[in-house]
């Protein structure tokens, strides 16, 4: 028997905070695989999968992920009613849900936690997002995170190139400038040796 060559992906860990906030008990093993079910059958229907928020707040986060389409974002929201007990969890459902919705940017949020997947956005761009997304009120943190999505990057790798090559430039004239004087204190000490030998 040989074992696979490759992983696909790293194992998840979905929280049973996931599984009570879509109304399944998450004890048998299998509960887990049925609260994914229920969470890619709600964002399969319209991008949004939380249960466990009022209607005017459903609604509310339908319209982000209708307002981040049409600024060319596919989002998908997932939000559970409880903390799990770290953030990492949040991560593996927004890569669950991502990996069912290949070119999606998603968002998992808890109360006071957020995780994200994306293909198009950079690593630091969603941590970022994470950040602005942990505010209790999943209709402002989904707000939070689209805006930070928007914010233009400062230029880092351009002002590196830039720095870096100032102080190329620098040294190179520095060691430029101190040739020309040992030049010239040569010439002038040589001059001085010719004008004092009277021979």
């Amino acid at each position: 028997m040989t074992a696979p060559q490759t992983i696909p992906h790293l194992p998840s860990f979905i929280p049973y905070e996931l599984c009570t906030t879509v109304g399944v008990v998450p004890d048998p093993p299998e509960a887990v695989d049925q609260c994914m079910d229920l969470v890619q059958a709600d964002v399969a229907k319209g991008g949004v999968s939380a249960r466990g928020v009022t209607e005017e707040q459903f609604a509310q986060l339908q319209q982000v992920v209708s307002d981040a389409r049409a600024d060319g974002i596919d989002l998908k929201i997932v939000v559970i009613d409880g903390n799990p007990y770290i953030d990492t969890p949040l991560r593996d459902i927004a890569t669950e849900v991502g990996q069912a919705n290949p070119g999606s940017t998603v968002l998992a949020l808890s109360p006071s936690f957020a995780g994200t997947y994306s293909p198009t956005f950079d690593r630091v761009t969603l941590e970022a997002g994470e950040d602005l997304a942990k505010t209790g009120n999943p209709v402002q943190s989904a707000q939070n995170f689209v805006g930070e999505l928007h914010t233009p990057d400062f230029p880092w790798m351009t002002w590196t190139i830039g720095l870096t090559l100032g102080v190329l430039i620098a040294a190179v004239a520095t060691r430029l400038l101190q040739r020309r004087a040992k030049a010239a204190y040569a010439s002038n000490v040589q001059a001085q040796n010719t004008s004092a030998d009277p021979s």
